[in-house]
């Protein structure tokens, strides 16, 4: 009886050959569940900026088991005592991490599911796993809630330099073609340890770290805050918006059954149960793109606007400052706009808003990254540095932004 090989080899761009370890990596990998992520973008709407980035979840999740292999391996030649049972947990908990994200990810967040983060349904995910493969997973499950007692194997998987962002910085630069973004993955993993059961860099990797701060926040500025790539995922949120409103006003859209359920129903973490879960999971990006393409023609005048704007891409005009001060001229557009379109100032809201984003490159509030000295002492990176612009990155910067149609210019 001829039985499949499991222990398969992907061809990545970034990194060469990826392995899969194991039999179980395997049939994860091959779960529905899983699979699901192929349909689903790692930058959302970012390709309406930069036209490469049409990469995937599902490249992101693997790349990020890719280095957590590469990580292992280190520590383990460091003398970090690491058995069969927690590598496997480690690979399942970086697998699966993202694995909660639904279709264009941060939208669904604002609209249709409400303020149910995918961390938490990634948790969903992995407990149905776990029933599914017979407690398997129970031990990844610990490790990705912080509950395990080797804290370094959470700071592996999240934290302020761990296997994800070191793989989305640099798989997102070289999808999107911004090189500030290239992060040197490698030689990071190469300067881990473990000291006192936390996860270290030793000092002679401070300039890659210092290097990867930098890159993050650049790449932050110039591709995931961009602000082409901001009003776009704002529309797409308030197309969602506005789509469910009418549908609980008894208005019916056309739309996919997963999409419909959400669409009809107030989804919380409370309610948020198995049925809801396994509709979930049917949801990708093809859902929304094919909803909102037929979604154009439709006779209310909000709907198909904005659902025009995104297959379009006829976006409305952003400004990007540091003074609040501009947002003051949004009346004044708004008063304009629903004149000139019959609509109530309450509608002009979907078409001409504010808002605010916020970036920091390190926190200092969170987990810190620790740096290893060559007297075995251990220092904040932020300490350690010579650097004198690594201590700004620490700080929080604030800007504005307003939004309206480019026939108010």
């Amino acid at each position: 009886m001829s039985q499949i090989n499991k222990l398969k080899i992907f061809n990545d761009p970034i990194y060469g050959f990826i392995t899969i370890p194991n039999a179980l990596i395997y049939d994860l990998i091959q779960h529905p569940y899983f699979q699901r992520l192929r349909r689903i973008t790692q930058m959302g709407l970012s390709y309406l900026v930069y036209p490469g980035a049409n990469h995937t979840r599902f490249h992101h999740a693997l790349g990020c088991m890719h280095l957590m292999q590469k990580a292992i391996d280190v520590l383990r030649f460091k003398g970090v005592s690491i058995s069969d049972e927690e590598e496997t947990a480690l690979y399942i908990a970086i697998l699966l991490h993202d694995i909660g994200h639904g279709p264009f990810s941060h939208a669904m967040e604002k609209s249709i599911v409400e303020n149910v983060h995918h961390e938490a349904i990634s948790l969903l995910f992995m407990n149905e796993l776990n029933i599914e493969f017979n407690g398997k997973l129970s031990l990844a499950i610990l490790v990705f809630k912080g509950e395990y007692h080797r804290k370094f194997m959470l700071q592996l998987i999240s934290s302020q330099l761990d296997m994800d962002r070191m793989d989305y910085l640099k798989r997102d630069s070289f999808y999107s073609g911004v090189a500030e973004g290239n992060v040197n993955s490698e030689r990071l993993i190469q300067m881990m340890n473990v000291v006192d059961d936390v996860l270290v860099i030793e000092e002679k990797g401070i300039y890659s770290v210092e290097k990867f701060l930098m890159s993050r926040r650049l790449m932050y500025w110039q591709v995931y805050l961009h602000k082409t790539s901001l009003v776009a995922e704002l529309i797409l949120t308030k197309v969602l918006k506005r789509a469910k409103e009418l549908n609980l006003m008894g208005i019916k859209l056309p739309c996919s059954e997963p999409l419909s359920f959400f669409m009809n129903h107030r989804i919380t973490h409370e309610n948020f149960d198995s049925i809801t879960l396994e509709l979930f999971s049917q949801l990708d990006d093809f859902d929304i793109i094919s909803a909102i393409k037929s979604w154009q023609k439709h006779d209310d005048f909000i709907l198909s606007s904005l659902s025009k704007m995104i297959i379009n891409r006829d976006l409305p005009k952003i400004k990007v400052v540091a003074d609040k001060q501009i947002l003051e001229a949004i009346f004044p557009l708004q008063k304009q706009f629903a004149l000139d379109n019959k609509i109530s100032i309450a509608e002009t809201d979907y078409f001409i808003f504010e808002g605010v984003v916020r970036n920091q490159a390190y926190n200092n509030e969170a987990e810190p990254i620790r740096i290893l000295k060559k007297d075995r002492t251990v220092e904040d990176v932020v300490e350690t540095s010579d650097q004198l612009n690594l201590g700004s990155l620490s700080k929080l910067v604030t800007k504005y932004y307003i939004c309206y149609p480019k026939s108010l210019l």
